[in-house]
């Protein structure tokens, strides 16, 4: 597993589209404007509609049942509430089509109106709702087509008189019930899985939705760590080298000069960290934000010999092979290594020595920074105590050690902190899985150590 994938930006230019776009893309012109115009919708279903039952209309005007012709009218202006009332329509359709089929039993596509209906019934309700509603939608006819065929009604929808009653009666339970059965089912099963499409899409778009507020978490998250090591690290030694040059200007001006550097430097280095991490928020031009400060070779040595102009008396060593040389564990350790040095320049109190050591055991890599700084009174509790002296500003956020462990979360790792003899221990042990081939850091020692 490559770890750098946790520091690179995405390709610049490529937005991320939303889950509805990517619907959107799916679908045709035709049909995102019916989307978006339902309406327009309604009068496609009712044109529809009416086309069907045309040849019947036109056949009941001209044998002069006026009102059967109407009830078919009527049921195509319905179908302009079916969005609204899709049960309510399924039973007015369902009771029309009935009284349509007594006045002109011979009519085509009476039971169309119940298509649609039941397609509204089993898009707006659950599955087993639609699936009762087109069984009690469907009895109706086909309880009247039974009755004419074999019961009281026999004869009753025999309009010419050349057809021999027995054929029409097994032609009508046969073709007509079949018929009218499966249609219902077909639009229902219709409607059942457009449905289930549309609930499927909306949990899709759920999850991304979580999954986007989950990264834009954890995006904060990552620059408020960002954030905090940089502005904790950097004030810290500039108010701790600013103290130092107003005491030695006037005994040594030119150890001030040195001094004065450093926080010059120091502060152009957080200002340069803060502008990175601020351009990530803000960066709309297309193209990729670096993430990282810097590369943690040089900036390593750069960060302990920053900590010991400021007055640390830092030793460091290094145990095993090179680190590995991925940006985003690299960063890691330089963060804990800050982190750590940053509590004990503005906690500790009557330093004697600061040990740094990074030990590297095959694929375990340890983290030690050890200070004997607490004096008599006791170290303060790291980055969220108070100094010996209780000084104003002294208390910390709390951030600094959480910031460590998620840090080392991410690597299989831990972090430790607590007394250790007269001073204060971090203790920090991370995993790499990965290959160190290429890009290691090498081992660095400070000038003057033993």
């Amino acid at each position: 597993m490559n770890h750098t994938a946790f520091t690179k930006d995405a390709p610049a230019g490529q937005a991320d589209a939303s889950f509805a776009e990517l619907t959107a893309r799916r679908t045709g012109r035709f049909r995102r404007y019916l989307q978006r115009h339902p309406l327009v919708m309604d009068a496609v279903v009712a044109a529809s509609y009416s086309l069907l039952v045309a040849p019947t209309v036109a056949d009941a005007a001209t044998s002069g049942n006026w009102l059967a012709a109407a009830l078919l009218v009527l049921v195509a202006g319905s179908l302009f509430l079916r969005r609204f009332y899709p049960v309510g329509l399924a039973a007015f359709v369902a009771v029309v089509e009935v009284a349509v089929t007594l006045l002109h039993p011979w009519g085509s596509n009476v039971s169309a109106g119940l298509w649609f209906s039941l397609y509204a019934v089993a898009v707006a309700h659950t599955r087993r709702f639609a699936l009762i509603t087109m069984a009690a939608a469907t009895a109706p006819l086909a309880l009247l087509y039974l009755l004419a065929a074999v019961g009281p009604m026999e004869n009753s929808f025999v309009h010419d008189p050349g057809v021999n009653p027995g054929d029409f009666h097994l032609l009508t339970s046969i073709a007509t019930g079949a018929t009218i059965a499966l249609s219902n089912i077909l639009a229902t099963g219709l409607g059942i899985s457009v449905r289930q499409r549309r609930e499927h899409e909306q949990e899709v778009a759920a999850w991304a939705a979580r999954t986007a507020s989950l990264a834009s978490v954890n995006e904060r998250n990552r620059i408020a760590r960002e954030m905090h090591d940089v502005v904790a690290h950097s004030l810290t030694v500039m108010i701790s080298l600013s103290d130092g040059a107003a005491v030695v200007v006037r005994k040594n001006p030119e150890r001030a000069g040195e001094v004065l550097g450093e926080l010059s430097r120091t502060g152009r280095t957080a200002l340069a960290d803060m502008r990175r991490v601020l351009g990530v928020l803000r960066d709309d031009t297309g193209t990729a934000a670096p993430r990282l400060p810097l590369t943690a070779g040089d900036s390593l040595a750069s960060l302990l010999e920053g900590f010991r102009t400021a007055g640390l008396p830092l030793h460091y060593s290094h145990t095993g092979p090179a680190l590995p040389g991925d940006a985003a564990f690299q960063l890691t350790v330089y963060r804990i290594v800050q982190e750590s040095l940053t509590n004990v320049l503005r906690y500790g109190r009557a330093l004697t020595r600061v040990d740094v050591t990074i030990v590297r055991s095959g694929s375990t890599v340890t983290i030690d920074v050890l200070d004997d700084g607490a004096g008599a009174t006791g170290h303060p509790a790291q980055d969220g105590g108070t100094s010996p002296s209780g000084a104003a500003g002294s208390h910390g956020s709390g951030q600094g050690l959480a910031g460590m462990a998620e840090r080392s979360r991410i690597y299989s790792g831990s972090v430790e902190a607590g007394p250790s003899g007269r001073g204060w221990r971090v203790h920090a042990v991370l995993s790499w899985p990965g290959d160190d081939s290429a890009g290691s850091i090498r081992p660095y020692k400070l000038q003057g150590n033993p």
